[in-house]
């Protein structure tokens, strides 16, 4: 998920802006675009093989990933062929203003999201948490104790006070660097932390056997598999970026190499994670995979890899924080103030928003302590959307709307349609590039979307009320 949008204060992500220097390399894209992928989603991969067994997750993610590939295509497609540089633009051009705030909410809705689900992960990790009536003590529980100053409200609050803030407080993104490349390295030494230790465990024979397919009992239902789809979408959704990356580059076709070089990359990554975690954990895994480590390994090394597993991921939150703020903050601002001046400059409206973000965040993580929930209403609306939906009405535009105003009118005049001496007939969107091909893709991409959606969200509300 991850999930970050990097923008500067003189340049919001959804703003119309000219494009930057044109002088990235595609190593340097793969690493920008896998940086935006990865994030919390990571946490709740090996939820979704314990719901749908290890070989439909493995298709379920390279489906995912290859759907991904195409609808970033069409958004860089359609963006060299128009005159816009940011995804908003880009649905503007094809829907009018209403495409361009589709986006910004959707985007909006996204990267909140995600910030809550950070300050989840980071509470579990330091306070630990009770699902379903099990206890997980945190971090600081374990060393010190429970008492009140390491409960989930107070330990939250505090990295939101002492760190946090100072940290999304910054006026430009280039403040953020630093912590940025310690972040991407604290991810990678959780994914290989976590992998030895499961390797050791297969080693010693202490690992469950992880099951194949999805298991169906009495009390679960064949629609519930598809809450997981939700799950690994928002952990693919990273659409938000593709422009600020993409348009650094010389070429169009060096973004997608780069694109499709991050995906396999990020895809084996989720999927190591996930049977390895599946391997540790089995049948006990949680939403919340960091919640885990929390066992007794038996063995003082043991027991300090957990601790260095769970703190080094929860930092590394904490550092990526500030960049979903930086932008969620900026997409806000653009939204509700258009004509106002650059946030950056206006100290009272910079800080309002600054501190109102923060509180809600807060309050959300407290009343809301299960990233599933989370995951799977992200992922069955606005990650849906920014993935897949969009990408695919762009294509479709003039199939969707124009065609069938033709239709109408050429019914009420008795005239034959496909007789038109003009060729608006065969525009198939706003720029007429779209093939038969893209159309089909386009069309089975968007029902694809609101099917698992539909079911996922029916799914959820059922089992509340029963």
């Amino acid at each position: 998920m991850s999930s970050s949008a990097i923008t500067s204060a003189n340049a919001p992500l959804l703003g119309e802006n000219k494009p930057p220097a044109k002088h990235t390399s595609v190593s340097s894209a793969v690493f920008n675009v896998s940086t935006s992928i990865i994030g919390a989603g990571i946490m709740s991969i090996p939820a979704t093989l314990k719901v749908l067994g290890v070989i439909p997750a493995f298709m379920l993610i390279v489906i995912i990933a290859w759907l991904a590939d195409i609808s970033v295509e069409f958004l860089m497609r359609y963006t060299h062929a128009g005159k816009s540089t940011t995804y908003a633009g880009v649905m503007k051009e094809s829907f009018g203003r209403i495409g361009s705030v589709l986006v910004q909410l959707c985007v909006i809705t996204n990267n909140l999201g995600c910030l809550i689900i950070y300050l989840i992960i980071i509470g579990d990790v330091l306070s630990g948490n009770q699902p379903e009536g099990s206890v997980h003590l945190g971090v600081l529980q374990e060393w010190f104790g429970i008492h009140w100053w390491n409960s989930r409200a107070f330990s939250i609050l505090f990295i939101v006070a002492f760190i946090m803030l100072p940290l999304v407080s910054f006026r430009r993104v280039d403040a953020l660097r630093f912590s940025s490349a310690l972040a991407v390295f604290l991810a990678v030494l959780f994914v290989a932390i976590s992998s030895v230790m499961a390797i050791a465990a297969l080693v010693e024979g202490k690992t469950e056997t992880p099951r194949l397919l999805p298991y169906l009992d009495s009390n679960a239902s064949f629609f519930d598999l598809f809450t997981a789809v939700p799950v690994i979408v928002t952990a693919f959704t990273f659409h938000f970026n593709v422009h600020p990356i993409g348009l650094e580059m010389d070429k169009p076709s060096d973004m997608m190499k780069a694109v499709r070089i991050s995906l396999i990359l990020c895809g084996t990554i989720y999927f190591t994670v996930g049977i390895f975690g599946y391997l540790l954990f089995g049948e006990s895994i949680m939403p919340d995979i960091l919640v885990n480590f929390d066992q007794n390994s038996g063995s003082a090394l043991g027991s300090l890899l957990n601790d260095v597993v769970r703190l080094s991921y929860a930092l590394h939150l904490v550092l990526v924080f500030p960049l979903l703020n930086f932008s969620l903050r900026a997409n806000i601002d653009e939204f509700l103030f258009p004509s106002r001046p650059i946030l950056a400059k206006d100290n009272t409206r910079f800080m309002s928003l600054t501190l109102i973000l923060l509180a809600i965040c807060y309050l959300a993580a407290i009343a809301i302590p299960n990233i599933w929930y989370f995951f799977e209403f992200m992922g069955s609306t606005s990650a849906v959307s920014l993935a897949f939906v969009f990408p695919g009405a762009i294509a479709l535009r003039y199939d969707l709307y124009l065609i069938s105003w033709i239709h109408i009118v050429c019914s009420l005049k008795d005239i034959p349609a496909k007789s038109l001496p003009f060729s608006l007939y065969n525009c198939r969107d706003v720029h007429g590039i779209s093939t038969s091909r893209d159309r089909i893709v386009s069309a089975v991409m968007i029902i694809l979307a609101a099917v698992t959606s539909v079911i996922a969200i029916s799914s959820n509300i059922y089992s509340f009320f029963t």
